[in-house]
């Protein structure tokens, strides 16, 4: 067994070699905290959560580090336009984040750091920088010298003599335009801490080289984050890290974006779809299945007809397990493994697309297998499809999942209560015999856009395509 990872900075698909045997440390880059997120936002979680659990499915010890930008421009501006704190907007969109993240069913990380939280290590990274001719300070602003590190853009195979990077406003004193900002000084009104430099506030990219070597020390395993990270926010960590003496990671993995008419979703573009209306109008596990069972490293074009038919092929594994469930038992095995066909596609860069195949096939051949009245191996074909699911977030069985549509401004208990007594009327048509009584509520029912399906436990009924 081993798996096999697209690192961004060799450009091809790696054999993951742990630093430690068992163990997998991975940093990836979280939210910048100055608005709610989106779905684009919430997919590189949702796609390192999936990364995370194959890793754990294969028997390894997961260290996942992922960061909260709490301070930056950004949230600065928002506070000025709004009149509030920054850190009251920060913390109130960090727990927009975590609700987006959990209802999507993704697991906690093992730290989530927040970058004002690490000033200290800030501080004394910059120290070793300046000492060692990598940094300099000038009107109390701390910068980079990006001319000090040879292999400098490595990562985003650019070359330095073609990038061009204009000065931002109030970086004063730099050597090289091209040279990035470690620290700002500190502006009237804005939020700053004291340094041997004076007062300011971090830049960007400092935060995360001086968290990744606090949490996980010199040298880690992996760091992801979004394409749209590789320069200059991944390149200026990895500047920073190695002139500090740090190894750094040593695998880059990064995920594709979710598009609207074939541009990132952002707020910029005025064309972001917020988790929190979402999933007023799509059941989170369907959303989760929209968004995390593409490849990660492939683009997502958002549109209401793609979640429907997410939505249809869900539905159908779903039925599945409902299905068997209902006529067996939950006899899923603990320990249960998944199909060695659907090891190979997640172990080759996490080859979902390849392994939903897998599910989808094992679910027909279960399919027959109840059409054949053969339980047992229905209830095998169970086992495997729940083992699948379960290493993808995508277990309807598992208990996150149990009341899902109950969550937020759903009303599918509300509705559960009205399609009950309606279902109560039409098996009392049926016990007195008034089938077209009985078929007449049906039709309705479906209608209405519900589906009726009988079961050995009374009738059960399920949303049908919208």
């Amino acid at each position: 067994m081993t798996i096999r990872l697209h690192d961004t900075n060799a450009r091809q698909i790696r054999d993951f070699v742990p630093l430690t045997a068992g163990c997998v440390s991975i940093y990836l880059c979280g939210a910048t905290v100055q608005a709610a997120p989106h779905i684009g936002h919430i997919r590189s979680g949702l796609n390192f959560d999936i990364m995370r659990r194959w890793f754990a499915y294969r028997g390894y010890d997961v260290t996942f580090i992922r960061n909260v930008t709490d301070i930056d421009d950004k949230i600065i501006a928002k506070s000025a336009e709004q009149g509030r704190p920054w850190w009251s907007i920060g913390y109130e969109n960090e727990r927009a984040f975590n609700d987006g993240y959990d209802v999507l069913g993704c697991l906690p990380p093992t730290y989530e750091p927040r970058a004002t939280g690490h000033i200290p290590e800030m501080i004394e990274m910059m120290r070793g920088l300046i000492e060692r001719g990598h940094a300099y300070e000038s009107d109390g602003n701390v910068y980079f010298d990006v001319r000090s590190l040879p292999g400098y853009l490595e990562l985003s195979n650019q070359e330095l003599d073609d990038l061009r990077q204009p000065s931002a406003e109030g970086e004063t004193g730099k050597r090289d335009p091209r040279d990035f900002a470690m620290w700002k000084a500190a502006k009237p009104g804005e939020p700053s801490w004291e340094t041997p430099w004076g007062r300011g506030r971090p830049g960007w990219h400092l935060e995360c080289s001086a968290m990744a070597h606090k949490y996980l020390g010199s040298a880690f395993d992996i760091h992801g984050g979004g394409i749209d990270l590789i320069f200059p926010h991944h390149e200026n960590e990895i500047a920073q890290a190695k002139a500090y003496g740090d190894e750094f990671a040593h695998y880059w993995v990064h995920n594709g974006w979710v598009t609207m008419s074939g541009e990132k979703m952002s707020k910029s573009l005025g064309n972001s779809v917020l988790v929190s209306e979402m999933v007023k109008h799509w059941r989170p596990i369907v959303l989760r299945y929209y968004l995390g069972t593409p490849h990660y490293r492939s683009m997502i074009e958002y549109s209401e007809e793609a979640l429907r038919e997410a939505e249809s092929a869900f539905a159908r594994i779903e039925g599945f397990v409902q299905r068997v469930t209902e006529k067996v038992g939950e006899t899923v095995p603990p320990a249960a493994e998944v199909p060695p066909a659907f090891a190979e596609a997640m172990d080759e860069d996490l080859g979902v697309p390849q392994a939903l195949a897998i599910i989808h096939t094992t679910v027909r051949q279960g399919n027959s297998a109840l059409a054949a009245d053969d339980k047992e191996a229905a209830a095998a074909r169970l086992a495997e499809v729940r083992a699948m699911l379960g290493v993808l977030g995508l277990d309807p069985l598992d208990p996150h999942w149990a009341g899902e549509t109950d969550r937020g401004e759903d009303l599918h208990g509300v509705v559960d209560t009205l399609v009950r007594l309606v279902l109560d009327q039409r098996q009392s048509a049926r016990a007195r015999k008034d089938w077209a009584a009985a078929d007449a509520i049906r039709d309705q029912l479906n209608q209405s856009g519900l589906v009726i399906e009988d079961s050995p436990s009374g009738p059960r009924w399920t949303l049908g395509p919208r």
